[in-house]
């Protein structure tokens, strides 16, 4: 483990009684595999929930470089501060141009054709100085900031003037840009590669549901029978099998060479997986649960995803889910002996498992082995 270029992160985390992602009729997300369907939680709904996480280990704690995903970041961020301090025709001259250099052709269209972007402060900033920057030479005059906002906006202007800001600035999209990419359609040299890859998690078993009935009283009825509302919902119950992937060489890249900050988000990172609760319906299901194991694996090959160990369904069941998985490493690697670097926690006894690693850990040991691996892919 000379060059670790990837560090690969495996989860089992029980969840009991919870509608943890849902669908778009309000179900709760699957997967058929192995012939069972199995429940599922997004990798959109697990990168979220670890991206806004208000905890010890937020990611926003590590770099001042905010960012945020919308189709309103012009209207927002950039144009709303002027209103006000200018003349609104002058402001109102501005914005379909901001709108269309940051959210190109269709942003003219209205706010539902618009791509959601993600930008960071930095560039927040540049385009808010920009915005300022033409009105006040406008002098109150909308004509003249038509025509120059109009010469600024010219495509490859633009595009060279915020490449030139992107290029000079520390982390231009934010700390969450350079760990879970970009993608701008409008602007293909502004696409950031992410360096943190997440499958979709799925119970390691057949699917578990039922369909909850509930209703709600009307506390003023008085001696009035019945429930006020009457509906249903599914609630699940499930040990999910997840998987995390850190492209080291691209996150090094992506926070500028900076191995001491990879090795911090590396850090906070185990520790967001492992107790970070994805889950919907909060006030009447309390999803909260932790990994009752996780290991991690550092090597130099291209990595591997272990969900094949569960493609038969096993039982629901934490020592019978890892003694699954054990059983699969151990053939992958009587057959491929790749030599990742490994290290893993554990809540059930694996004791008896034919995991061929040290001793358990607890997980801030798992967090610390993990920060100091940027640090030797750098070298």
């Amino acid at each position: 483990m000379n060059n670790p270029k990837f560090l690969q992160i495996h989860t089992l985390t029980p969840y009991v009684s919870a509608l943890l992602n849902r669908d778009d009729s309000g179900l709760a997300k699957r997967l058929p595999y192995g012939g069972a369907m199995r429940t599922r939680i997004s990798s959109q709904c697990l990168k979220r929930h670890w991206r806004v996480a208000d905890d010890p280990h937020a990611l926003g704690a590590i770099a001042d470089a905010d960012s945020w995903r919308s189709r309103e970041l012009v209207t927002k961020r950039v144009i709303a501060p002027l209103k006000g301090r200018f003349p609104d025709d002058v402001v109102a001259a501005l914005e379909p141009a901001f709108q269309k250099a940051v959210y190109g052709e269709k942003a003219d269209k209205g706010k539902k054709e618009r791509q959601t972007l993600l930008l960071g402060q930095p560039e927040i900033a540049w385009l808010a100085a920009q915005a300022e920057a033409l009105a006040e030479g406008a002098g109150g005059n909308a004509e003249e900031a038509t025509k120059a906002v109009t010469e600024w906006s010219k495509e490859k202007a633009f595009k060279a003037n915020i490449r030139a800001m992107r290029e000079s600035t520390a982390l231009p999209a934010g700390l969450i840009g350079a760990l879970f990419g970009r993608m701008v359609t409008s602007d293909p040299d502004a696409n950031i590669a992410a360096a943190v890859h997440v499958a979709h998690a799925f119970t390691v078993h057949a699917e578990e549901s039922e369909s909850d009935y509930f209703t709600a009283v009307d506390d003023l009825s008085g001696d009035d029978p019945g429930a006020d509302t009457i509906q249903s919902t599914e609630l699940t119950s499930g040990l999910f099998y997840g998987y995390v992937v850190v492209d080291m060489p691209c996150l090094l890249e992506n926070l500028g060479g900076d191995a001491a900050l990879a090795g911090k988000v590396v850090h906070n990172l185990i520790y967001l997986i492992a107790e970070v609760t994805p889950g919907a319906k909060l006030g009447s299901t309390a999803p909260y649960s932790r990994a009752v194991f996780m290991m991690l694996e550092a090597g130099d090959r291209q990595p591997r995803s272990l969900a094949e160990a569960f493609r038969t369904p096993c039982k629901p069941d934490a020592i019978a889910a890892v003694k699954r998985f054990a059983k699969h490493l151990e053939t992958l690697d009587s057959v491929y002996a790749t030599g990742e670097g490994r290290r893993f926690t554990c809540l059930a006894d694996c004791s008896k498992t034919s995991l061929n690693l040290p001793q358990p850990a607890p997980l801030s040991s798992l967090a610390e082995w993990a920060e100091a691996l940027p640090a030797k892919a750098a070298a």
